[in-house]
């Protein structure tokens, strides 16, 4: 088992700079109980169970997580294989950490990189790839930001899965108090998802993939693709 050292990312845009700043060490403590238990059950309408069975079908022996929250879906996953190869990659080097450490029981690598550039992975390299609730946190458009889902695409092997989840604000039901909250977050620049719809993510997957499965829960986009084989 071993903890590979943090390597530096480009110069990065001042937006995506702020939208990550939020997930610093104290926040990161409590943010199991306020996504999984407040925010996405009681505001998205959106069971965790969908999370987790995602992860149960999704996730490969090599896997490689782009946004790595706290590193709570990858703790619970059932991978295929005893010693999974998982390696991180985030801008946020405290996430990166906090994440590593709670999953010392595996092999695991840290890289510290932004999602809207090329990741600094070796193309082709994994089994799976994630990006779990990563897209409604990044400035732009759909149309914009799909752009993590090309370079996702880039680093999981033919016919592995490229998996995740975002909060949508168009196209999706949400209520007045999910609304409300998702406002707010707006205007703090924890989230950038208010030109978000669901019909936009439908069309970067078309685009960037072979084939897809896109479902809806609640507010939230969820799906698994899959490049060529």
């Amino acid at each position: 088992m071993s903890i590979d050292q943090v390597r530096r990312p480009e110069p990065v845009d001042q937006d995506v700079l702020d939208g990550q700043s939020a997930y610093h060490r104290r926040a990161l403590t409590f943010y199991d109980l306020v996504v999984f238990r407040g925010s996405a059950p009681l505001f998205w309408r959106c069971s965790p169970r969908n999370f987790h069975r995602m992860y149960a079908t999704c996730a490969g022996a090599k896997h490689l997580e782009v946004g790595v929250g706290t590193g709570y879906l990858l703790d619970h996953c059932p991978f295929p294989t005893a010693d999974p190869d998982i390696t991180l990659v985030d801008l946020n080097a405290t996430a990166l950490a906090f994440t590593a450490r709670r999953l010392k029981r595996y092999r695991v690598a840290q890289v510290q990189g932004n999602a809207l550039e090329p990741l600094p992975v070796p193309d082709a390299s994994y089994d799976s790839v994630a990006l779990s609730f990563l897209l409604h946190c990044i400035p732009g458009s759909l149309r914009e930001k799909g752009v993590a889902l090309r370079h996702a695409a880039r680093a999981v092997k033919p016919g592995g899965y490229v998996f995740g989840s975002t909060v949508l604000s168009q196209g999706v039901p949400v209520t007045r108090a999910g609304r409300s909250l998702m406002d707010k977050l707006n205007a703090k620049g924890v989230f950038h998802n208010q030109e978000d719809s669901l019909e936009d993510l439908r069309d970067q997957l078309t685009e960037h993939f072979t084939d897809h499965d896109l479902v809806v829960r609640g507010s939230v986009g969820l799906w698994r693709a899959r490049t060529a084989g």
